[in-house]
């Protein structure tokens, strides 16, 4: 009987109970925000549609946005990079007001017609709201890191139906090439959790369907790296766009409302004239157009100029559905040229230009599984594998650490992304200072 209870599975038992409850909790609390957060995403989009002349007032609501945050949101402007700095390096608590202010901020940025997505609202909600419960349940730092990281998974399970992606980003979206897996079994619990309970408000998530995968050989191997590439050069311009146009805006417009204000103006008046209504908004449409049909091989180069001008002037929102976008619309163009079914390499795109501008490839990877059914696998493994190297060191979470670099290359570890640019800028300076001598 002492060997018995010698035995680690015994003390396993209550870690793996305490972790049930809490990331049950945290769950509930992410699926039901995200549930109420698509209900009114869905009636705002509609409300715009039958509405087209509200795009005029983009302007208008960008600058309330940008004025609600230089208000009182400063302390959460930073989103999931303020989510994953706290879960690297722990400080205090997310304060309540993220909440509000995001989800207020994403429907009023779709209301009107900005090109902004819905993950990054979800996945800030959860962990806000998961972050509460640190002090009801008297947590430690190092387990507030892994509630933290519920909160995210069950966010992205929650908004976008995939429970197993979910509980994967929140495990590798922190780290490049790195992944904690001592909280593997909350993330899981708290993705699945939370998914239900998004379905269980009655929400329901758009089918998007791949009637037909092409066999497995040495010619579609090696399109889909090809196309596996494009994928994460398109993730890697998306993300340097959206940082280096956003910078340039907070170097010359100091006030940060007028930025927001900026921008709109700038998206309203080119939707006026260009007449480019199907690149504002999530645009899912047209993304379950990119499964059936060729459409205008520009298609996602309109997402990304209006994406990259709505996330660069500060409309509330995310990146992921936009990328989504970017990635489907893409594969839709490259499919008659790589020789591959529509269907099939739009939904590899779909993934992959995801996987690398977040560079989480085994997430997006497991996304397609769960979206497309299993027959895709091994295509997106290797589209979202190659795209995430394809990408390089950069991604759209400027607080995302350097666990392992992608290739054979002395990088420093536990490095931010946003810290990439100086330390090669760095590199390179004493390179020609070594030559010189």
């Amino acid at each position: 009987m002492r060997h018995l209870r010698s035995l680690e599975q015994w003390e396993l038992l209550p870690y793996m109970g305490k972790w049930l409850v809490i990331s049950s909790a945290a769950a509930c609390l992410a699926g039901t925000a995200s549930a109420f957060f698509l209900i009114a995403l869905e009636w705002a989009t509609a409300t715009r549609e039958t509405q087209p002349w509200m795009i005029a007032l983009l302007p208008l609501a960008g600058f309330v946005v940008g004025w609600a945050y230089d208000r009182v949101g400063k302390p959460v402007e930073a989103g999931n990079n303020l989510l994953i700095d706290e879960i690297h390096d722990p400080r205090k608590v997310i304060p309540r007001r993220m909440v509000p202010l995001v989800f207020i901020g994403t429907v009023v940025s779709h209301l009107f017609g900005a090109s902004v997505g819905r993950e990054g609202t979800a996945v800030q909600m959860g962990g806000a709201l998961a972050d509460q419960l640190t002090g009801l349940f008297r947590l430690r730092p190092e387990d507030r890191r892994i509630l933290l990281m519920v909160g995210m998974s069950g966010g992205f399970a929650a908004v976008f139906g995939t429970p197993l992606a979910g509980a994967l980003f929140g495990l590798e979206v922190l780290a490049i090439g790195r992944m904690r897996y001592d909280a593997l079994f909350p993330c899981v619990i708290g993705a699945i959790v939370a998914d239900r309970v998004c379905l269980a408000w009655g929400v329901h998530h758009t089918a998007y369907v791949v009637p037909f995968v092409s066999a497995v050989t040495v010619t579609t191997v090696l399109a889909v790296i090809v196309a596996g590439f494009a994928f994460g050069l398109i993730g890697l311009l998306f993300a340097t766009a959206t940082h280096t146009v956003g910078g340039w805006m907070k170097r010359h417009i100091s006030y940060g409302p007028f930025r927001p204000l900026l921008g709109g103006a700038v998206i309203a008046l080119s939707v006026g004239v260009l007449h480019t209504q199907r690149y504002i908004g999530l645009g899912i449409p047209t993304i379950v157009e990119a499964f059936q049909h060729p459409l205008a091989p520009w298609d996602f180069a309109g997402k990304f100029t209006y994406t990259v001008a709505s996330l660069a002037s500060g409309f509330k929102g995310g990146e992921v559905t936009p990328l989504f976008f970017i990635g489907a619309t893409l594969g839709n163009a490259l499919a008659p040229l790589l020789h591959l079914p529509v269907a099939m390499l739009a939904g590899l795109g779909f993934v992959a230009v995801f996987a690398g501008a977040a560079n989480v490839p085994l997430a997006c990877t497991v996304m397609a599984i769960e979206l497309f059914g299993p027959g895709i696998a091994p295509f997106a493994a290797i589209a979202c594998v190659a795209a995430y190297m394809f990408s390089g060191h950069a991604g759209i979470y400027n607080a995302q650490r350097l666990g392992h670099a992608k290739h054979v290359r002395h990088l420093p570890e536990d490095m931010r992304l946003a810290e990439m640019k100086a330390f090669r800028r760095a590199q390179k300076t004493g390179q020609h200072r070594d030559a010189s001598q």
